[in-house]
């Protein structure tokens, strides 16, 4: 019966861990720019001799799903979507992180802040001159009128980047990070449309689903648990008889 208790066992603490990322997919789907966490499960041997015919399930939970959310027009002159693929960049502590929500503030320094966090430009931190107006270009530049001036001027471009899915991964505050830890070069190929927000691409159905089908299993996996100890007791019983 411990094969079976193996794989009864691996299986719902699999479910439990999935479980969790739904929650946190459910939590987060009203937070703008959250990209939903996926599910990614290999087979893994358990190691020691004569354990061959045993194997537990290994999660990962760092992918994430790139699907596009949908773009709300905010009509704040702060706030930037990306269109289709790509990140804004900001700083976290030495390193730099990427994110998709674009709902930019001005701190007391004039710094362009995200959650704290400083956004950056192709140049390092950007930092605004005080202005009456300001607009994000489609390329990511930023151009601010001053008073007593009537013409834009461009201050700053957001340093725009468009990473493959498999070089980057999210860190534990919910930022896109690069794996090997280098920053990443800008593109030019990143599209942005000021005065609107990426919304989640959570699908509140979907997970809904997932989350009831989960539970389905780990239910199953505790009834086969349940009946692997009631056939290792009676094949117990059948030894001592």
């Amino acid at each position: 019966m411990d094969p079976l208790i193996y794989t009864v066992m691996s299986g719902a603490s699999r479910a439990q861990e999935s479980l969790q990322i739904r929650a946190n997919n459910m939590a987060n789907a009203q937070t703008d720019g959250f990209r939903a966490d996926m599910q990614v499960v290999q087979s893994m041997a358990v190691p020691g001799f004569g354990y061959d015919a045993r194997h537990q399930t290994l999660l990962a939970s760092s992918a994430v799903s790139t699907r596009t959310g949908a773009l709300v027009k905010t009509g704040r002159e702060l706030d930037a979507a990306i269109e289709g693929d790509g990140y804004f960049t900001v700083q976290s502590g030495d390193e730099e992180a990427y994110t998709r929500s674009g709902h930019f503030q001005v701190d007391d320094q004039g710094q362009l802040m995200l959650d704290g966090k400083a956004v950056l430009g192709e140049g390092g931190p950007i930092v605004l001159p005080e202005f009456s107006s300001l607009s994000i270009g489609k390329d990511g530049t930023i151009s601010v009128t001053t008073d007593g001036e009537s013409q834009a001027e461009i201050v700053d471009k957001l340093k725009l980047v468009k990473p493959e899915p498999g070089d980057v991964v999210k860190n534990s505050a919910g930022l896109m990070e690069s794996v090997d830890g280098v920053a990443l070069p800008a593109s030019e190929d990143v599209q942005v449309k000021g005065g609107h927000l990426e919304g989640s691409n959570v699908s509140p159905i979907e997970e809904m689903v997932g989350t009831m089908s989960l539970q389905r299993d780990f239910e199953m996996m505790m009834r086969l648990y349940k009946s692997a100890d009631e056939m290792a007791d009676a094949g117990n019983r059948l030894m001592r008889g």
